[in-house]
């Protein structure tokens, strides 16, 4: 008899998998599918200070059952304590208006942002399932949300609930939300930055060093759209800055190789001076399967744990 594997969600191409449902529902899909690529389970672990109660699963320490609520409600629950909650995790995401882009290409595509709102909603969950306390901000040109990290049963819908709201400014003040995570994040933790960094490299160093003094984990997720990052457009056009709105009508073949050369500067420049600040940074094509990002950001999580 042969036997039929399932495809994991987090290797199927982002936009057809978009496709099939709501985010929320192909979260849990690509979480699903990356966890039963680790072939391990969460770490277990209990603390004197009691936090929340969360549903009882098979190999949970009898211990800390709670019998009355189980006599009382035939329901089994498990007393949660602080060090169950292994990290603070705040993840911030773009909104502006330069992530509703996306190139017309061949193939369908999804724009920068909602590939960006899919990957929050599937890192948030999975960083929820390993029992982290998560949090979330949205900013565009002020920080729309602030939700402060939680590992409690109703953290995940309130998350759901806010990558929902739609962003309003142009520009991107990314300084603002990394003071706000600053704020948020009371005790060392974990901040995953989702952004197409379309701001000023020097107006961000201060704010970010200011969160690695602070011994906070910094990870960067740079999203682009491929063409965007390569350029392959043809012909001639008129080219708009959706935040700027400025119009430079321009032929293809005239700026390609000036365009290259300035992202690749770009793209050195965030590597060079976010790892001389000791925090992560990778490129992410919005063409590229989930299991991707999610592996860079939880493999940033172990090292933290």
């Amino acid at each position: 008899m042969e036997s039929t594997r399932v495809p994991r969600a987090d290797l199927f191409d982002p936009a057809a998998l978009s496709a099939l449902g709501h985010f929320e529902i192909v979260a849990r899909w690509i979480v699903d599918g990356f966890l039963s690529g680790l072939h391990r389970s969460p770490r277990k672990g209990f603390s004197v200070e009691f936090a929340d109660f969360r549903p009882y699963q098979p190999g949970d320490d009898l211990r800390y059952v709670d019998w009355k609520i189980a006599a009382r409600a035939d329901r089994w629950v498990v007393k949660q304590y602080e060090e169950e909650t292994n990290l603070r995790a705040t993840i911030i995401l773009d909104v502006s208006r330069s992530m509703d882009w996306r190139s017309a290409s061949e193939e369908p595509r999804l724009t920068k942002r909602a590939y960006a709102e899919q990957l929050t909603a599937a890192l948030a969950l999975l960083l929820l399932r390993q029992r982290d306390a998560v949090g979330l901000i949205r900013f565009d040109d002020a920080v729309r949300t602030s939700i402060s990290p939680r590992a409690r049963s109703g953290q995940w819908r309130r998350l759901v609930a806010a990558l929902a709201e739609p962003g309003n400014g142009r520009a991107s003040d990314l300084a603002a939300a990394l003071g706000q995570a600053a704020r948020l994040v009371t005790r060392r933790g974990m901040v995953i930055l989702v952004s197409d960094l379309l701001v000023d490299v020097d107006a961000v160093m201060p704010a970010m060093r200011g969160l690695r003094a602070a011994g906070h984990d910094v990870n960067v997720l740079h999203v682009m759209d491929p063409a965007e990052r390569d350029f392959t457009l043809a012909g001639e056009a008129r080219y708009t800055d959706p935040e700027s709105e400025l119009d430079v009508p321009a032929a293809a073949a005239d700026v390609r190789a000036a365009y290259r050369t300035t992202v690749d500067n770009v793209i050195a420049e965030w590597k060079e001076r976010l790892g001389a600040l000791g925090a992560g940074y990778e490129v992410i094509l919005t063409d590229q399967p989930y299991a991707i990002p999610l592996r860079l950001a939880f493999g940033a999580r172990e090292r933290r744990s």
